[in-house]
């Protein structure tokens, strides 16, 4: 007769790398809406542009996939030509397209620490 396997445990609270995704979640929605509503937030951009590109690049390095580098920049590029086709559009084209361009201008910096981390672990990565 089969056995019933154990059930793997679960950790108790939260991964890790659980806290990275909404790391990653919250940057990307935080650009987005401060891209969108840019003439509100312009008091706050100069320290809020430091924390999302602080969260960028922890993202970059603990949260995304070194190995997943062309599927990455094939997002970011539909993203980024998104972000430039909205703003043909009249009455709501220049808030849809600057929380595409904030999108953009957060995942730059993470796929940037992307492609870094990417060659690290392929040139580097062997040596030690």
């Amino acid at each position: 007769m089969a056995t019933k396997k154990a059930a793997p445990k679960k950790s108790e609270g939260m991964e890790m790398g659980s806290v990275w995704k909404w790391v990653y979640l919250i940057g990307v929605i935080v650009s987005g809406l401060v891209g969108a509503f840019a003439s509100i937030v312009a008091p706050a951009q100069p320290w809020l542009g430091w924390v999302l590109l602080l969260l960028a690049i922890l993202s970059g390095i603990f949260f995304l996939e070194s190995e997943d580098v062309v599927n990455f920049a094939i997002k970011f590029l539909l993203l980024a030509a998104v972000a430039k086709a909205f703003e043909a559009i009249p009455a709501a084209g220049a808030y849809l397209s600057g929380f595409f361009g904030g999108v953009v201008g957060f995942l730059a910096p993470a796929g940037l620490t992307l492609l870094v981390v990417y060659f690290w672990k392929k040139y580097f990565g062997t040596m030690m």
